[in-house]
């Protein structure tokens, strides 16, 4: 972790103070300061979240075409994969757009791991197994620390069941394989997530419950593009001009 502290010092610094101002200038409660950090976050991520979203209504408005493809060559893999890759090309769209804002979070993620660990008032936390009212959130014990028993089970059924329905959302435009992958993922982090500090889990359920938001919003305020079906792109063409009469001499 010190690697990456020293890497991502900067973000660390940045992530802290904007801690520390909703926490001492803003009046907020650590929990909330947590969740007011993520839709801060988020909300930067507006424009490349935006584009990318784009592109994936693009990619919507294609299904039809990426059907016919995956039929004509369901079996030949190879030849599928091929097809799809050169129709992604010609139609100028990005298959693993969904991922992008992901992506985009995981400095901001592990840098909130750092700050949870090393940079928060060591008196918020848990001491002699008191823990004070600061180190408190709700049902949430100490977000600093890992959490355990029935603070455990209800963090992970809350992250379990707002990753599988962000997932679903982000992968609309997604093929078969892709859409179980970002079924499994959630349960794949589970191992992982147990030896996170309980804000960092508070963290990624509102990051999730703010892709679910944002995907509504979105579906409402910008329809998915209709795209024409090859029959009628063929119909659209104009007929092809006569022949040239030969001239007579």
């Amino acid at each position: 972790m010190i690697v990456e502290a020293n890497i991502l010092q900067p973000l660390i610094n940045v992530a802290n103070g904007v801690l520390q101002f909703f926490h001492d200038s803003a009046g907020l409660s650590w929990g909330m300061s947590i969740i007011a950090l993520t839709v801060v976050t988020r909300a930067l991520l507006i424009p490349l979240t935006y584009r990318q979203l784009k592109g994936m209504r693009a990619l919507q408005a294609l299904q039809p075409q990426i059907k016919e493809i995956q039929a004509k060559y369901k079996n030949d893999r190879q030849r599928m994969q091929q097809e799809m890759m050169r129709f992604y090309q010609e139609n100028k769209v990005n298959p693993f757009a969904s991922c992008i804002p992901l992506i985009a979070q995981l400095p901001v993620f592990i840098t909130l791991f750092y700050v949870l660990r090393h940079e928060l008032p060591a008196d918020i936390g848990c001491e002699a197994g008191h823990c004070g009212s600061e180190a408190a959130f709700f049902f949430i014990n100490d977000l600093t620390a890992k959490a355990t028993g029935a603070e455990l089970i209800v963090l992970l059924v809350l992250y379990i069941g707002t990753q599988l329905v962000s997932g679903l959302v982000m992968s609309v435009t997604a093929d078969k394989s892709q859409r179980m992958m970002m079924m499994i993922l959630p349960f794949i982090f589970v191992p992982f997530i147990l030896n996170f500090p309980a804000g960092l889990i508070l963290y990624w359920i509102t990051t999730n419950f703010w892709t679910m938001g944002q995907q509504y919003t979105i579906q409402r305020l910008i329809p998915a593009p209709v795209a024409a079906t090859p029959a009628e792109v063929m119909a659209a063409k104009p007929p092809p001009p006569p022949p040239k009469k030969k001239k007579r001499r």
